[in-house]
């Protein structure tokens, strides 16, 4: 299996904190790999270093051996294509309408697309992930949970290969945790490459192929699926890591 996204030797400091420390992965293409350690352990920070959202303050973080840091207008253009981020706390723009903020990647990576087309598409992905509010309103008139739902949809929009998914079942009920968690099982079985942060065993237990543990932005365990649901000690030694 080829890699997709190299971390080499990438520590990373904000506000005179030193978040991950000469941090070396390689994430593999069409896997699913699943974050995981106690709160701040970095978890989060290695995710958007991994998309390319912070810049590495030592290290190298490359999208298919390019140096993201170094890519060309055409090449980023090209990877912030094929990846899409959830964010744990949503990010929709709040001066935005929903319509707005879930046409801006059509927009974007498509610009030859009718609004025709950008009307169908929104349509699509958006009844895929069960919202059936106006589409006209703001962010601030919705709940949490219906937030991370438009969220999730404005990732998919494009159709991305790589998706970043941080913490991104929180803040919704059952049944709409159910429904994006078969969405995700769905892109997985379909090839798609996925990096998660999540808290619930239950999630990394049924989605990933892979499990890293981070600890003080150090990696220091790396599991496969097997391991996971074969080994109880192992299951139990995650679930606590990750409710610490």
């Amino acid at each position: 299996m080829s890699c997709i996204i190299e971390m080499k030797d990438v520590s990373y400091t904000a506000q005179n904190q030193l978040l991950t420390s000469e941090l070396s992965y390689q994430f593999e293409e069409g896997k699913t790999t699943a974050l995981v350690g106690p709160s701040g352990c970095g978890k989060s920070t290695v995710l958007k270093l991994a998309a390319g959202l912070i810049i590495p303050s030592a290290g190298e973080v490359l999208f298919r051996g390019i140096d993201i840091v170094r890519m060309s207008r055409a090449e980023n253009l090209a990877f912030r294509r094929e990846g899409a981020v959830v964010f744990q706390d949503s990010a929709l723009w709040a001066n935005q309408s929903l319509i707005q903020i879930l046409e801006l990647p059509l927009r974007v990576h498509f610009p030859k697309m009718t609004k025709a087309e950008r009307e169908k598409r929104i349509e699509t992905v958006v009844g895929e992930v069960g919202y059936k509010k106006d589409l006209g309103i703001r962010p601030a008139q919705l709940s949490m949970g219906e937030q991370k739902l438009l969220a999730f949809a404005r990732a998919l929009m494009c159709s991305p290969r790589l998706l970043y998914l941080d913490e991104w079942t929180e803040s919704l009920d059952e049944h709409a945790s159910r429904r994006l968690i078969d969405m995700v099982r769905k892109l997985r079985d379909d090839g798609v490459t996925i990096l998660m942060v999540s808290h619930d065993i239950r999630i990394i237990r049924d989605l990933a192929d892979i499990v890293v543990m981070i600890v003080g932005g150090q990696i220091i365990l790396k599991l496969t699926r097997e391991q996971i649901t074969e080994d109880d000690d192992l299951s139990r030694y995650i679930e606590k890591g990750i409710t610490s």
